[in-house]
């Protein structure tokens, strides 16, 4: 094989105060023709730093003070800006994470996707437009022949994460960086999108370089893996050796990480009927509408004190939406909000200042939750004030206290958010939170945009909070193996429905909603083959005729692999109970059984009060 990448002692550092503070450290690698590399590791480990200057690019505040980076026989740390200029794009491409972020709003999709070729003149016009559909084609997307003429917001994330690789691959580059691609994505669109990856980079013997946190993902990518932290390489080792025996204690650990261990410490929260016992918070009959559109529709939850309830579905389930209207930043268009038994206002400018501290929002992305002007005792300092009258040394004291709360230290204080990590940020966002003493807090994607070691470190935290203050949790993630790890219920949301709801472990085993199975299916195991193997997003559909008209059905209709003809596509599923004590929203034939006991629990009830 021919090598086509080589790094050799590269060293990248940041200026401060005229000293120089390294943050990659002599690092050494290569790449052979067709050969997919991932570089791996946590926040702040030098992935992404590595990665861009093998396009001769260091960010800002940061620059490459030693080494030698070759690409096709050239070191590109020697080139100037001219000549680097006719390598980004043309020798080297990126496909950047936020592809929301990287698309201009204002032109159409195939101008940008020939772009790149159009500066650097690799082919005419008509033939950069003919070379975009067929990437297009190959890369599962719909509407090849017309999708160009789109504007970035009329696709979904997913088929715009596929657009970008489009754009890099139109020039043939000889290396494609890959910088965190499907990280934004929820499971089921992750898969998508790995697919369409893999069998491209296959198809056209594409050299990559894969950068990620996840190592389930990378199983599926990579031939070899490069394991990073602090600037320094760990291992690097074939990904089969990487998985089955890693030598580092480091690598070891991102293994470790990536399988929550089931809670011990959960609440007995069942699902039981909604006139009876006083929970801590409790959702009836919610419906919330944008327009004329249903986004959440007859949504019952109840969450007991102490206890952490999971809210798991894809992006536009309708899982933040719920979060902010418990909270009272979007007013519901029918259905009641409970505290102790007693009615919440729709609006939280309309609720007092007494129930405003006892239900707390920790947002998803904490650094645009937390103030960069401010620095993190001024920021703890304001809830302090707001919900406890606190001044002086009192108030200072406390928040000392609830940094070592999220265990950080004292000289936090001082520094303001920009001069955190990611970890870091998330757990002042959180300490925000508990500066309120709240009684129940609603996490919001809150490890989403964190690295598997940071994000198993929240989760700890969460649980060690809980037990210390017996506070409540609502725990929104599309993640399904986490919720199912360390929530003592879970409701599962598709396209504004409740389609299952029950007991935390009995999502440990079958049977699900097919909704609910699909989302198991499409989190990546660490195994290589398992993109190929699973039937995620790769089964047959049942053939049915047409739906009934005027008749609200199934939401999963269209992607039930279970779907029946006659039922599914002419009747309104009725919400029946499995014999393990889950609720689902289905007409599946295995839990026909179970319909005819709910609806005489459902009987019952009805007669005690109309009594």
């Amino acid at each position: 094989m021919t090598e086509l990448v080589k790094v050799s002692g590269l060293r990248v550092a940041v200026r401060s105060g005229g000293a120089e503070i390294p943050i990659v450290h002599g690092a050494d690698f290569s790449l052979q023709q067709g050969e997919v590399l991932a570089l791996i590791g946590e926040s702040g480990s030098g992935k992404t730093t590595i990665a861009l200057s093998l396009m001769g690019y260091a960010r800002n505040g940061c620059y490459i003070v030693g080494g030698s980076v070759h690409v096709a026989g050239v070191d590109v740390l020697k080139l100037s800006s001219t000549q680097l200029a006719k390598v980004r794009g043309r020798t080297v491409s990126y496909i950047a994470q936020s592809a929301a972020s990287a698309f201009n709003p204002s032109k159409t999709i195939m101008d940008q996707v020939i772009e790149s070729a159009m500066i650097h003149k690799t082919c005419s016009r008509k033939e950069a437009q003919e070379k975009a559909i067929g990437l297009f084609r190959e890369l599962a997307l719909p509407s090849p022949e017309t999708i160009g003429e789109r504007y970035p917001h009329q696709v979904s994330g997913g088929q715009l994460q596929r657009l970008m690789a489009a754009m890099a691959l139109i020039t043939n580059p000889a290396l494609v960086i890959l910088d965190e691609p499907t990280t934004a994505l929820d499971v089921t669109t992750q898969i998508e999108v790995l697919r369409a990856f893999k069998k491209v980079v296959r198809e056209r013997n594409t050299t990559a370089v894969y950068v990620s946190h996840d190592l389930a993902v990378v199983a599926q990518m990579a031939d070899r893996i490069v394991v990073l932290k602090n600037g320094e390489i760990q291992e690097n080792s074939l990904t089969r050796d990487i998985l089955e025996a890693p030598k580092h204690e480091y690598t070891k650990s991102l293994l470790s990480a990536m399988k929550p261990e089931p809670r011990q410490d959960t609440v007995e929260q069942t699902v039981m009927d909604l006139d009876t016992d006083t929970p801590l918070l409790e959702v009836r009959h919610l419906e919330v509408c944008f327009g004329d559109k249903k986004v959440l529709q007859d949504i019952d939850l109840k969450i007991r004190r102490g206890a952490t309830v999971g809210v798991i579905g894809e992006s536009g389930s309708g899982k933040t939406t719920l979060a902010r209207t418990i909270v009272g930043l979007v007013e519901p268009s029918l259905g009641n909000i409970y505290l102790d038994g007693l009615p919440l206002e729709a609006s939280a400018s309309d609720r007092t200042r007494e129930q405003l501290r006892r239900v707390q929002y920790v947002f998803q992305n904490a650094d645009t939750a937390l103030n960069p002007l401010h620095t993190v005792e001024e920021i703890l300092a304001r809830p302090l004030r707001f919900y406890h009258g606190m001044k002086g040394q009192k108030q200072h004291d406390r928040v000392i206290e609830l940094l070592d709360l999220v265990h950080l230290p004292a000289a936090i204080a001082k520094r303001r958010p920009t001069e955190l990590s990611g970890g870091q940020k998330q757990r002042i966002n959180l300490a925000r939170a508990l500066a309120a003493e709240p009684d129940i807090i609603l996490c919001d994607e809150v490890t989403s945009a964190l690295d598997t070691v940071v994000g198993a470190a929240i989760l700890e935290l969460m649980a060690d909070l809980r037990k210390k203050l017996n506070v409540s949790y609502l725990f929104i993630s599309h993640d399904i193996s986490m919720v199912q790890a360390i929530c003592d219920e879970v409701v599962v949301l598709y396209s504004g429905f409740k389609v299952e709801q029950g007991a935390g472990e009995s999502f440990q085993r079958p049977p699900f909603h097919p909704y609910t199975q699909l989302l198991i299916d499409s989190v990546p195991e660490m195994q290589q083959g398992w993109l190929e193997s699973t039937k995620a997003n790769h089964e047959l559909l049942p053939s049915i005729g047409a739906a009934k008209p005027n008749v609200e059905l199934c939401p999963f209709l269209n992607r039930c692999s279970v779907r029946q003809e006659g039922k599914c596509n002419r009747i309104i599923p009725s919400r029946i109970k499995l014999q393990k004590g889950n609720q689902i929203l289905c007409h599946h034939a295995f839990i026909e059984d179970k319909k005819k006991s709910l609806n005489q629990t459902k009987e019952q009830a009805h007669s005690v009060v109309s009594v």
